[in-house]
């Protein structure tokens, strides 16, 4: 086994505790009301501009909320939603959007399924990128204890977009830099292709 994909196997052991203080499902429904605009119903939006947040792991968003209110991650929408949201909103909105099944929108390029596929599941040996697979799960379940969000069905335009915002130190709420290491080390063409095989891989894993 790859000595970088042992090390991240062994340090999702190490954080994957438990999710603490619940999220009050309920509440975080009541809460969701002004999430729609962006991200639709049940956080299953259309619009690449936004993720599909329908069935996303409850530790993962919760921590990104955190971020959007501590301004480690910038976004002014988001800053804005969360600015008088206490803790405990927060964990319910994550409670209630974690919830939600997963398994959504999205289809590969036909174009671009071998090379996404082949960094997906593979990764890039010459350059130093582990395999996706190693943190997101063979279905881009994700590790939902650990943090690492589902990918399955994301918006391809929505992972690129991250993905380049990791590659040019825009976004950093990466753990040890994991996700800027990665993009880095890609390609705009790796980047599109990887994103576009993530989009289609809900439907790849369900024939």
């Amino acid at each position: 086994m790859n000595n970088w994909i042992k090390v991240v196997i062994a340090g999702s052991a190490l954080i994957a505790t438990p999710f603490l203080q619940a999220g009050d499902v309920s509440r975080g429904e009541d809460l969701s009301g002004q999430c729609m605009a962006c991200h639709a119903a049940e956080g299953n939006t259309d619009n690449p501009e936004w993720p599909i947040i329908h069935g996303q792991g409850k530790r993962y968003l919760y921590e990104q909320l955190q971020a959007y209110k501590s301004g480690d991650r910038e976004n002014a929408v988001m800053q804005s939603q969360v600015a008088d949201m206490d803790d405990q909103d927060l964990r319910d909105l994550a409670a209630y959007f974690a919830s939600q099944e997963g398994g959504i929108s999205g289809g590969v390029d036909p174009d671009l399924k071998d090379l996404g596929e082949s960094i997906y599941r593979g990764g890039l040996p010459d350059e130093g990128v582990a395999a996706c697979m190693a943190c997101h799960g063979p279905a881009g379940e994700g590790m939902a204890g650990a943090g690492y969000p589902r990918l399955s069905g994301q918006l391809a335009e929505y992972t690129a977009d991250q993905l380049r915002k990791y590659k040019d130190g825009e976004r950093t709420t990466d753990r040890n830099r994991m996700m800027r290491d990665i993009a880095e080390r890609m390609s705009d063409e790796e980047i599109e292709a990887v994103s576009s095989y993530i989009s289609g891989l809900h439907k790849r894993e369900s024939e």
